[in-house]
């Protein structure tokens, strides 16, 4: 017997250094762990302690690094509740403030006046001058797209519009508002809403349900855009082949439904959509979308209420509802999102990158055969709200802070 434990182990101990080996070939290594399995990076209390997950490593992945020191350089100071940053094919970045400027910052840094001829917004609470995006031809045709919470009689609701950049890159030209959810509410919670073309070149949309429990039911409802990702032509039509265009009482929009506020959104290399979603209390979302398909809220979720009372008739599964592929319990406040394809991080090629407000931090997930497998907290000494996260074409990451005095940043390894 005592021969038959020192095979196992000397079994154990070449696994363990052919899995080290392995580990150190991708410059990545799992947290230790005395038992082989790895050690999960989140050990705070659940505030959900008694829901499980449907399967393993849905929740609380293996702690990873990469060991990528990283140099931050802050571009840009004093901007106003910065809310999205997109980098333009030059090099300079557009910036949105929240009380509803948009700026042009130069790649050194210099920031410009507000560019003119956006809509109002309606910047209170969680509203106001919200993402923005460059058109597919944006190099030709310098048109750029732009969500915000547009004020209307009775309420306000997200809306999305389009303009192209003026030859100078100080006004905006040729504005229109393309698409204007509905129905108007009278509140300033969960509008989402990230923008983002697909390779097939129609913009996807995402939105909050508002938060308020009489309204949130409507993410359930075809004939509300409320809780819903939207799938739009560039001139904000219904896209061709949506899954409910032809059903009657559907808003030909919906491309999926059953969302709770969907702040971060972004394609991978194959061309799949994956959003990040803030949960309720211990519910926070990363979800692979598939037409058509139902996520589940207020109906199917992880978590509570931030009361701390339970979600109001609601379970972690149920038939016809779809599971998240990962879920965050603390929840970690998701912001922005970035799946990394660049050359100055090798190491996270295929990386999904997720800002977080609450916790601070920048948030790498490695994800295989659509699995989490590792997460990693980066920046955490920064101890900066990230609102928003985008790779530029020099394979940088830009980031901006949400705060009344927030920042640009410009992330770079190390080497």
């Amino acid at each position: 017997m005592k021969q038959l434990v020192n095979l196992a182990l000397v079994a154990f101990t070449l696994a363990g250094a052919a899995c080290s080996q392995k580990d150190n070939q991708q410059e990545e290594t799992p947290s230790p762990n005395p038992v082989g399995s790895c050690t999960p990076l989140e050990n705070r209390t659940a505030n959900a302690p008694a829901q499980k997950p449907a399967f393993a490593g849905q929740t609380r992945a293996c702690g990873i690094t990469s060991g990528v020191a990283l140099n931050v350089t802050v571009l840009a100071k004093g901007l106003e509740n910065p809310w999205a940053v997109e980098p333009l094919p030059d090099g300079s970045l557009l910036v949105t403030e929240k009380p509803g400027r948009l700026r042009l910052i130069s790649p050194t840094g210099e920031v410009g006046p507000p560019i003119s001829g956006l809509p109002q917004v309606d910047a209170r609470g969680q509203g106001g001058l919200l993402d923005v995006a460059l058109s597919p031809t944006f190099s030709s045709d310098r048109t750029i797209f732009w969500s915000f919470s547009e004020p209307r009689t009775g309420g306000n609701g997200t809306s999305v519009a389009r303009g192209v950049l003026s030859p100078d890159r100080r006004s905006l030209e040729q504005v229109r508002v393309i698409f204007r959810a509905l129905p108007t509410y009278n509140g300033t919670m969960h509008y989402g809403s990230r923008l983002a073309f697909g390779p097939d070149n129609m913009l996807y949309v995402t939105l909050g349900e508002r938060s308020d429990l009489a309204v949130r039911p409507q993410a359930q409802h075809l004939n509300s855009h409320m809780g819903k990702i939207l799938r739009l032509t560039p001139d904000g039509t219904p896209a061709p082949g949506n899954p409910f265009i032809s059903e009657a009482g559907a808003l030909p929009e919906i491309w999926t439904l059953g969302h709770r506020n969907v702040q971060a959104a972004a394609f991978d290399q194959e061309g799949k959509l994956w959003i990040v979603e803030m949960g309720p209390q211990g519910g926070d979302e990363l979800n692979q979308l598939e037409k058509g398909k139902n996520y589940g809220w207020p109906l199917v979720t992880y978590g509570q209420e931030y009361s701390g009372n339970p979600v109001p008739n609601s379970v972690t599964a149920k038939a016809g509802f779809e599971q998240p592929v990962y879920y965050w319990d603390p929840v970690i406040a998701p912001s922005g999102a970035q799946f990394y394809t660049g050359a100055a991080f090798p190491e996270w090629q295929g990386n999904l990158l997720v800002g977080s407000l609450k916790d601070r931090r920048l948030v790498r997930l490695k994800i295989e055969k659509g699995r989490v497998t590792g997460e990693e907290h980066l920046l955490t000494d920064r101890g900066q709200r990230i609102r928003d996260v985008r790779q530029g074409p020099d394979g940088a990451l830009y980031l901006v802070t949400d705060q009344a005095n927030g920042e640009l940043w410009k992330i770079t390894p190390q080497r």
